[in-house]
C-alpha cells in the first residue's frame, strides 16, 4: 500500500506564491524513483481536478492549461517528495491539494484522494 502526506498549504491573496509537498511511502515493492506522479484538487462541491505531471526522473512534466506557466512541478527522489510551486496565485486555485502516482489523468478518471491533503486558500 502506498501513503501520501501532504503539507505546506495555506491562505494568501491573489497574486501570492506557496508551495506544497507530498512525501511518499510504502511496502518493500515501491520504488519511489521508478514511479511517475502527479497534483490534483479537488475545490468545494466538485470533482477531482488532475493539475499536473512528473516523470520518474524528474524530466518530462504535463500540466493543465489553466496553470500552466503559473506552476512548476518538481521532485527529489532521494526523499521521496513531490512538490508543486504555485505563482500568481488566483481565487479558483482555492482547493485541497493532494498528490498521486501517474504522471496525467482525465478528470473523470482522477484517483480519489489518499493522504489528507493540503488546504490552498486564495482570497482576499
Amino acid at each position: 500500500e502506498v501513503r501520501f502526506v501532504e503539507s505546506g498549504g495555506g491562505m494568501v491573496q491573489p497574486g501570492g506564491s506557496l508551495s506544497v509537498s507530498c512525501v511518499a511511502s510504502g511496502s518493500y515493492d515501491f520504488i519511489f524513483r521508478t514511479v511517475d506522479m502527479s497534483w490534483l484538487r479537488q475545490a468545494p462541491g466538485k470533482g477531482p481536478e488532475w493539475v499536473a505531471g512528473i516523470s520518474f526522473s524528474g524530466g518530462p512534466k504535463t500540466y493543465t492549461d489553466s496553470v500552466r506557466g503559473r506552476f512548476n512541478i518538481s521532485r527529489d527522489n532521494s526523499k521521496n517528495t513531490v512538490s508543486l510551486q504555485m505563482n500568481d496565485l488566483k481565487p479558483e486555485d482555492t482547493a485541497l491539494y493532494y498528490c498521486s502516482t501517474g504522471r496525467f489523468y482525465r478528470n473523470k478518471d482522477a484517483p480519489t484522494r489518499r493522504g489528507p491533503g493540503t488546504q490552498v486558500t486564495v482570497s482576499s
